[in-house]
């Protein structure tokens, strides 16, 4: 019997959690993920050029020249703590400094696109860094506007465990109602068990 294949278009976000990549590039150096609340936007571009060859006044053969993948997120608000972590700041007590020279660490992130059925796929990016957006900001009139903080990842590939080529991101589907195929990528992509993946005695 032929696989049902869903159509349903996407309404929603959430679900987006980063990690710092340890040494070895294999796991995080967090016992789990880091969730950002109240993600409102995503776009994930990748540059792509087609390179040709020619002879006798025709194209002879045709190759793919694959630029990084970049991320642009858009949340209600990052908070200043996750904001160190991603964009690489100093700490000293109560405050944070953009050194001269930052250097923020390689991250691994994913999030959740979800529809209206309760089914959901996932997206998750292997390897990358973080740059700060532009901050803007207005004062107050005589109605409350919200803001919200934008921020931009270059992401390049990794090898992952189980998966014989190096990947830039991994894609994932549940029906509604089920957690398990998220599990699988949350593991590939943080190389630690999703929390609510691990039994309890």
């Amino acid at each position: 019997m032929a696989e049902v294949k869903n159509k349903r278009a996407f309404t929603g976000l959430t679900d987006f959690y980063y990690g710092t990549l340890d040494e070895t590039e294999t796991k995080i150096t967090e016992e789990k993920a880091i969730r950002i609340e109240f993600l409102q936007n995503i776009a994930i571009s990748t540059g792509q050029d087609i390179v040709k060859a020619y002879g006798d006044n025709k194209v002879a053969e045709m190759a793919m020249a694959t630029d990084v993948t970049t991320l642009t997120t858009q949340f209600h608000s990052i908070p200043i703590e996750d904001r160190s972590t991603l964009y690489g700041f100093l700490v000293n007590e109560s405050l944070y400094g953009l050194p001269a020279s930052p250097n923020p660490p390689y991250v691994a992130c994913m999030f959740s696109k979800t529809r209206e059925d309760g089914s959901a796929e996932h997206i998750g990016f292997t390897k990358g860094k973080f740059k700060m957006a532009d901050v803007e900001g207005q004062t107050k009139g005589e109605s409350v506007e919200y803001g919200n903080d934008s921020t931009e990842g270059e992401f390049m590939s990794r090898k992952v465990d189980g998966i014989d080529e190096e990947v830039t991101f991994l894609i994932a589907s549940d029906e509604p109602g089920e957690t398990t195929n998220r599990n699988v990528l949350y593991e590939k992509i943080f190389g630690v068990p999703h929390p609510d993946a691990v039994e309890t005695p």
